[in-house]
């Protein structure tokens, strides 16, 4: 396990409590929001979180950064809480995290059809196996398929890992706390028509509510979506999007604790295999992200990454994790 330095396991632990935090999302929601608002909820989750951290940063894009800033952030935030949310009110939520699980093995196609970088085998089949994993913890045998939630869940899964691998691969200049503050903001004014023209009005607001919403935005949004897009500038973006299993997984063990909701049998199996699942494929990473280091270029030639449409040196191929000293700019 020497290939898991102490900077690494501590941005894989970072990064995890991001999907770890938006697990908590269910229980909020079901326990202290209003129903029947869901793009409202979403809405005041990002929107008011992204314009305090522009505030706080002052940190504009440059000039010819605008255009990945704002597709990221429609990918990102826009449209991935729009399609989650159609989703969840048409299908099951274990069916739309079963779909949702599909996101490390797209990150995989896209890292090795465009950046030719093929993850390890085991990362693969660690990957499959979370998907068979989520769907041991959440189906049964009464879930009833929509077309359209389940196409919405498909489309949603797409938007989060081609954000998540687009923002890897651009690496803007901002420092962390304007990008999450930009990506949230323009996935809020994306949301803002929605929330508007779908959901009813919000007549009255208990202190309960309120003290929901406030962490949806605080702990939801701005240290959530923070601690991800750290991640993302760290870790490669298979790496990443393997983390999002780890949300569903939180709001079952939550429901167990606080709701009284059981977990056992072919449940008890797949979190397993869900959590494992995880850890594998951060193994996996991390011995071809340490071999590529050690291994000797052939005809002296040097290891490179595209970003933005360059090559630099000292990427670790094939979507391994990268270290902090890997392709620096600024984040913090």
């Amino acid at each position: 396990m020497a290939f898991l330095s102490r900077n690494l396991i501590l941005d894989l632990l970072l990064t995890a409590l991001a999907p770890a935090i938006w697990g908590t999302t269910y229980i909020v929601t079901s326990q202290f929001l209003p129903p029947d608002r869901p793009f409202i909820a979403a809405l005041l989750r990002v929107l008011p979180a992204g314009i305090a951290l522009l505030i706080w940063s002052r940190r504009f894009p440059q000039r010819g950064e605008w255009a990945k800033l704002i597709v990221t952030g429609i990918l990102n935030i826009g449209a991935f809480q729009a399609l989650l949310f159609i989703a969840a009110y048409r299908l099951p939520g274990g069916l739309a995290a079963v779909i949702g699980a599909i996101q490390p093995l797209l990150v995989m196609l896209l890292a090795w059809c465009v950046d030719r970088q093929r993850s390890p085998w085991l990362a693969v089949f660690s990957a499959i196996a979370g998907i068979l994993g989520m769907a041991m913890l959440l189906l049964s045998p009464h879930t009833v398929l929509d077309p359209l939630g389940i196409g919405a869940a498909f489309l949603g899964a797409i938007s989060m890992a081609l954000g998540t691998w687009l923002s890897r691969r651009w690496a803007l200049s901002l420092p962390i706390v304007a990008l999450t503050g930009w990506q949230l903001t323009i996935g809020g004014v994306v949301l803002a028509p929605v929330a508007l023209i779908v959901d009813p009005p919000l007549h009255q607001v208990t202190v309960l509510q309120a003290a929901g919403y406030l962490w949806l935005c605080l702990a939801g949004a701005m240290l959530a979506y923070g601690l991800w897009f750290r991640g993302i500038g760290r870790l490669s973006p298979v790496a990443v999007s393997a983390m999002s299993l780890l949300s569903p997984v939180t709001a079952v063990v939550l429901g167990w604790i606080f709701l009284g909701q059981k977990i056992q049998g072919m449940a008890l199996m797949g979190l397993i295999v869900v959590l494992a699942s995880v850890m594998s494929i951060q193994r996996a990473l991390a011995r071809q992200a340490a071999g590529a280091k050690t291994k000797k270029p052939r005809n002296g030639a040097r290891h490179c990454c595209v970003r933005g449409g360059r090559r630099e040196p000292d990427q670790p191929p094939a979507g391994g994790l990268s270290g902090s000293s890997l392709c620096n700019h600024s984040l913090i």
